[in-house]
Order: C-alpha cells, then structure tokens, then sequence
C-alpha cells in the first residue's frame, strides 16, 4: 500500500538521504519494510531565522502494518482515475492551426499531437536555438529583430525568464504540465518543489524537445511563418493568411498568439474579432545584491547551500492601487525585452543556478482602463508604447535604457555614479530620472511602497539598489471574449488560449489553458488519424 507522509522536517544541515528513515520512524516501520519511496513535495519554512528547516512531504510504499496508523500526517495515497476521453464525432476538413508556440501554443499541440489531430503550429519567430543567437546580438549591441527577440519565437516571452512555474490556479491539469516539462528535459525536482523553475538556459532545451516531440507524433511547426489575416465568412473560419501570400485552410484555429503581438491584435480586430480592455500593471526592474537577499530571508543559514538563492514577494496597497514586486529573478539579470523600434521593455532572467550577483524582480504598480485615456479596445496597448518611447528618449535615443539609482529617484534627481550595485542589464544603460518615463501616480505610488517594503524585507530600500525602466509587459493589455465552448461568440473555430488573449498569467496557467483549449477541441471534432 502506498501511504503519503506530511510534515516531515529536516534542518538544513541534515542529509536529504536520511529522510526515508524519518518517514519509516513516522509511520512506525522499519526503513527495510520501505519497498518504494518518493519525494512528493519540499518547502523551506524560514519564519525562524535560527532554526530553518525543510519541510516534506513523501510517499512510501509497504506492505507492512502501520503502529501509526491515526497520524493525521499520514494518509492512504488515492490512485488517479483518469477519465476516458470521449472524442467528438464531428469531422475536421483541415488539421487545426495554432498560432503561436508560447506555452498555450506548445501544450495545446503536444496534446492534440497525442491524440491523433495533427496538428500545425505556425509562429512568427525562429526556432529556439536560432532565437537565443538573435537576441544574443541584439544583447551585444546589435539591430532589434522586429519578429524574433525576447517576445517573439519558440516558447514565447517566457523562453528569456526565469522559467517560474508556480501558479496560483488550482487546476489538475498543473500536474500534467509539470509531468510533460520533466518528459521533456526539466530537472525531476520541479515535480515536487513549492516553488519550482526550470532556469532559461535549460528550458530553451524543453521547448525544442516539445517541438520535436510533436513533430514525431505528426504534428507540423513552422517558423517565420506569421499570420498576417485571419479568413472567415461572420460566421465560421476558414483559413489563416501566412505572410501575406500563404492561404491555409482550417476549420479550428487556436490564437495563442501572446502578449505583445499588438501587429496580431490590429490585424484581428479589423477582421471582425471583438477586444476587450483589461488591467494590467507597469514600472521598472529593481536589483539589489543576492547576498543581501539571501541574509534578509535566511539570517545566518544565507550561505548554506541547500537553501539557494532566496526569493522574495511584496505587495502594498495604496490609494486604490497596488504596489508589488512581480516575475522576481533570484541570482539574474535584467534583459532588453522590447519589440518594436524606439522603445524599451525591461524583463528579468535567471538560469537554473540563480548564481549571478544580483537579485532583480518587476517593482509595478496596477493600471487599468480608467487609466488608458480612452474607450479603444486596444486603448491599453499604446498605454504601454507612451511609456516604453518615452524610456527609449530618456534612454538617450540610442536603444540605452534609463536607469537610476533607488536614492536618486526617490529625491528625483538624475545621480551621477552608480553604488554599491551595478546594472546587469543586457543592453546599454543610460542614467536618467525614471520618474520621466512613467506616469506621476504610479511613481508616487512606488515611493510610498519602499519604506513598507523595507521593513518586511531588511535592505529592500537601499539607497545603492537600481532601478531600470521600463516595465510594462506584465501580462496582456486586452481580452479576446469567448463563450462555454471557449470559440469566438460571433466566429465559431476561433480557439483565444493562453496569457496573449487575457486568460492566463504565466507559463503553467498559459500552458492549462491551452489544455483546456485542445481538450474543448477534442470533444467537439474526432481525431484525423483514428
């Protein structure tokens, strides 16, 4: 029988190996009676500096009698039932078109993939391992790739993160995600972390094994192959114009298009798709020392090896606005993410080590349609062009982005040299006064939130720590509306999925999504090759 043990607690300096003899001492049994045992999830609970500790829960397999069978630690661990699919009887003419190779994208062809649809993916941008060299240039000094750079290409924006993988989503299909992640080259232990990441450097690796694993199951993913119209008669879609002069024919296609493809958004809104305005947030990046990171949340135990890099999560409200700390890159850097010409958009990245000087994280504060100056459905987006050219200028027009010290903005003034800390930005930095680049309630806002921030994560307010603006790609500035069947109400075939359409935040909810979206799929049309 297979029992799952909560509350197993080790102190830092112990040996992870000794666990499966505390959870025999748990259960009552002798570590020889454990014929299976297995790590189903690993916490660090630091609320007490001077006794830190991680935290476990395992399943264990045995045969024998329990001496401590009403332990409310431990419990009978429930097989998983997984319902049988029902496929719809509904023939498809043509193979369903994804759009877009983001997480929505990739998990809603792997999963048609694997039941038999064939799907074809379409994206905008080069494949992963022509990407990373593309942006790398641009990092270097290089002209900006209007169609593959930090937001557009295999993976989506997420490619250039830290690859975060916690959610708030309460959803069984995280599970799957997870799973798909490690079958694909993902480090085992994201299936039992509290707080899992792949690291960029080893999820670009994921991403181009997904594509090749659709592929071999009869899938098709073509690159540079964007969509330039979208074809339909009011009613039903009927094909997706690629570049301008290919017409593909489809009767499902899943717009899992991503959050700054605003040339998409003009283009789908012309053809008759309604938008919808949605609440977002802007700001900057702000980095501080990891060191300082890791003492503040750790005390002493910062330099035990077992803890890692620490993480943080803020938030402060505040005249009807909140303040937080947002995508938060333990040991990273913070990256030119912009996409279109004359403009700057800040991101943050970290490899699976986190093992870089600083600590960076998104400090922005919540904007919404009051905000946009206007009724527009698109409003939002050039919200966030205002403030990304504005960066640009202020950047000295030269692709440098704007960058200050924490004391400097505070005081508003442009500051002379730079502390304690030092820019990781990929590209150039220009110091400037960043209460230029972003509007005047949302850098009052940031400054109320310092001092609060402060005290509940010691050395957060430093005056040495940096700030580089701007941050305004948090999540999508518009909602494509749809109904129960998850289609386009006015346009059946039209599948909106993922964080690009207003219906996820992040890789795993963007990845469900696109679940949801194949599996809505699957019931309504039966698969081509069964």
């Amino acid at each position: 029988m297979k029992f799952i043990i909560d509350n197993i607690r080790q102190s830092i300096d112990e040996d992870v190996a000794s666990l499966k003899t505390l959870a025999a001492i748990k259960l009552g049994i002798s570590p020889d009676e454990v014929k299976g045992f297995k790590i189903a999830k690993e916490s660090v609970d630091a609320r007490r500096k001077h006794s830190i500790a991680i935290v476990y829960s395992v399943i264990v397999e045995t045969d024998a009698v329990l001496k401590t069978p009403n332990n409310r630690d431990i419990r009978i661990l429930e097989q998983k039932k997984e319902e049988a699919l029902i496929y719809g009887d509904k023939r498809m003419s043509n193979r369903p078109v994804i759009v877009g190779t983001g997480p929505a994208g990739l998990f809603a062809g792997l999963v048609l993939a694997q039941n038999g649809y064939c799907p074809v993916l379409i994206e905008r941008g080069e494949c992963v391992e022509k990407r990373t060299e593309i942006v790398s240039r641009y990092w270097e000094g290089g002209n900006l790739d209007t169609e593959t750079n930090v937001q557009f290409g295999e993976g989506g924006a997420g490619t250039f993160s830290d690859g975060k993988l916690t959610t708030r989503i309460n959803d069984a299909r995280c599970d799957t995600v997870l799973e798909e992640l490690y079958k694909s080259g993902a480090g085992e232990e994201i299936l039992y972390k509290s707080k899992p990441h792949i690291g960029t450097d080893v999820l670009k690796r994921v991403v181009a094994d997904m594509r090749r694993r659709i592929i071999g199951l009869g899938g098709e993913v073509r690159f540079k192959a964007k969509m330039t119209s979208l074809k339909h008669d009011g009613a039903k879609v009927s094909s997706v114009v690629i570049n301008e002069c290919e017409d593909l024919p489809a009767d499902v296609v899943v717009l899992a298009i991503g959050h700054s493809a605003r040339d998409t958004y003009d283009e789908l809104l012309r053809s008759g798709i309604d938008f919808e305005q949605k609440p977002f947030s802007i700001g900057v990046r702000i980095e501080h020392p990891q060191d300082m990171i890791n003492h503040a949340q750790y005390g002493k135990a910062a330099s035990n090896a077992r803890l890692g890099a620490a993480d943080y999560q803020l938030f402060y409200k505040t005249g009807g606005r909140t303040v937080y700390s947002f995508c938060m890159c333990p040991g990273g850097l913070v990256v030119a993410a912009a996409s279109e010409p004359d403009s700057i958009v800040t991101n943050g990245m970290s490899e699976l080590a986190r093992d870089r000087e600083n600590a960076n994280s998104a400090l922005v504060v919540s904007v919404g349609p009051g905000d946009f100056g206007g009724a527009h459905p698109l409003a939002g987006v050039e919200f966030q062009r205002q403030w990304e050219r504005l960066a640009f200028i202020h950047g000295g027009k030269n692709s440098s982005a704007p960058a200050q010290r924490l004391e400097d903005f505070i005081n508003g003034r442009r500051g002379k040299k730079w502390g304690a800390v030092r820019p990781s930005y990929t590209g150039r930095v220009q110091m400037s006064d960043l209460n230029l680049c972003l509007p005047l309630f949302v850098t009052d806002a940031m400054k109320r939130s310092i001092g609060y921030f402060d005290d509940r994560l010691k050395g957060f307010g430093m005056g040495d720590a940096i700030l580089t603006g701007v941050e305004t790609r948090t999540s999508s500035p518009v909602r494509i509306p749809r109904n129960e069947a998850l289609q386009t109400p006015r346009v059946m075939g039209i599948y909106p999925a993922g964080e690009g359409v207003g219906y996820a935040g992040g890789i795993v909810s963007a990845a469900v999504d696109g679940i949801r979206v194949a599996q809505q799929i699957m019931t309504t049309y039966r698969p081509i090759q069964k």
